[in-house]
């Protein structure tokens, strides 16, 4: 049998570009030439007048046109598009039946081609760096893998697996695997290590998608010894942990542990915002926030009649949702590390929409243009612990780049279509040409958001 043929860079330069550099200071450089060799990294980047292409590379005409660095979105499942969920499947017994079909004989390769579709989908859209945070298995790991051996063109990613939940937890069974204890925490974050994943996911607290009561999404529901044992048992593999926490208690329960990541947030109060900048538990000795507005306003701002959430879901949308916004601010204000992430695949978070995320950090979280676009480059790549390798438009750095038709720090919506995605020295042709998107949902957002 012969092997799977490896995907070839042709090395290439990318002439008379608009530079956005993604920097904090919002530097934009005017008629910039970056030179991408065949091992796809850039090589070169430099004024266009003084540098020349050289033999054997082709030559990209980008007059008039943007060069950014490309997406990172640091919060992303696969298991879906973004359609509203069905409430029925979001309770325990819902989950369980899916639970069932997804690991089924038949279940299995459904997952793996959605997980592949999702991950290409976010690919076309301007995400080259990406991380999953709670898998169905490790679909993820086999299609990052397959990634990182050449056979596909795919962004970089960080796979989770199943986050690590307590019985009938936030998450569970559908995507997680059960901790009652410490010790069982510590087992299952070994078993996924050892089943290839680099990133761990915990349900520090209840979620508001599957809430089946009141009060229910926020509340603490793992603790911190717990909590300690799977950050202890990742970080010993140099692994980084994220906890989907939505309460002030929840926070404060995931930082003492040493979570590296806090996904979602809710108010701060002074030792949460010491402990986020200097964590000595954390993996780098701080920890940073995720806010996932994309995932969380959509719910109370969308007509309960479309967005398909119980009573009891917007109730606890209610109080969840406003305290994220309002320690999103804080964080910003406080000078926390914030990246970005979607929470792809839940309810009116498409795979391909990661630029609103940036458009409602600035609307909603007090962001500007050019700090909602540090937050998804540079920001999220030393988060993610990949800023020696993406991140920026630098020598030595992996060639990951949009083209756009204009600057996306005066209309961020320039992002929606970028002209061309480059991952990994890769060049994808024409990304938005086979991106499946969904007219309904994209008008609904577009009136709630002022488009």
């Amino acid at each position: 049998m012969s092997a799977t043929p490896r995907t070839v860079i042709e090395p290439f330069a990318i002439a008379h570009a608009t530079l956005v550099t993604g920097d904090a200071a919002g530097t934009v450089l005017d008629d910039m030439t970056i030179i991408v060799g065949d091992n796809g990294r850039i090589e070169q980047v430099s004024p266009s007048l003084s540098t020349p292409i050289p033999s054997g590379y082709h030559m990209l005409d980008a007059t008039g046109k943007t060069v950014m660095p490309g997406l990172i979105n640091v919060h992303v499942h696969l298991f879906s598009d973004g359609k509203p969920i069905n409430p029925k499947l979001a309770t325990p017994a819902g989950q369980r039946r899916m639970a069932a079909f997804a690991h089924s004989p038949f279940g299995r390769p459904y997952i793996a081609a959605k997980a592949k579709s999702s991950v290409i989908t976010q690919l076309r859209s301007g995400v080259t760096t990406l991380r999953t945070l709670g898998d169905v298995g490790y679909e993820a790991v086999a299609l990052r893998d397959r990634i990182d051996a050449g056979e596909i063109v795919g962004p970089r990613m960080l796979a989770s697996g199943p986050l690590l939940a307590i019985p009938e937890g936030h998450g569970a069974p559908l995507i997680a695997l059960i901790c009652p204890d410490a010790d069982a925490a510590r087992a299952n974050t070994l078993e996924n290590i050892a089943h290839g994943v680099n990133a761990i996911k915990i349900a520090a607290t209840g979620g508001v998608t599957d809430a089946q009561e009141l009060g229910e999404a926020g509340s603490p529901q793992m603790t911190v010894d717990q909590m300690r044992a799977i950050c202890d048992a990742a970080h010993e593999s140099g692994v980084i942990v994220a906890a989907h926490a939505q309460s002030t208690e929840g926070v404060r329960r995931a930082l003492l542990a040493g979570v590296d990541t806090i996904e979602h947030g809710a108010v701060l109060d002074a030792e949460l915002i010491e402990l986020f900048l200097n964590n000595p538990n954390a993996l780098r000795g701080w920890s940073a926030l995720i806010p996932t507005m994309s995932a969380a306003l959509p719910l109370l701002d969308a007509d309960q009649s479309v967005s398909g959430i119980t009573d009891i879901q917007l109730e606890n949308a209610r109080t969840v949702v406003a305290g994220m916004v309002q320690g999103l601010h804080q964080a910003h204000e406080a000078g926390i590390r914030v990246g970005v992430g979607t929470d792809a695949a839940m309810t009116f978070v498409p795979q391909y929409g990661t630029w609103r995320e940036l458009d409602l950090m600035v609307k909603r979280g007090g962001f500007s243009p050019v700090e909602a676009l540090h937050a998804a480059t540079a920001v999220n790549a030393e988060i993610l612990g990949v800023e020696d390798v993406t991140g920026s438009i630098t020598s030595g750095r992996t060639a990951d780049l949009l083209v756009l038709d204009g600057n996306p720090l005066v209309d961020l919506r320039m992002l929606e279509h970028p002209e061309l995605v480059v991952a990994q020295g890769h060049p994808i042709w024409h990304p938005d040409r086979n991106i499946k998107r969904f007219d309904d949902m994209d008008t609904l957002l577009d009136r709630l958001y002022a488009f």
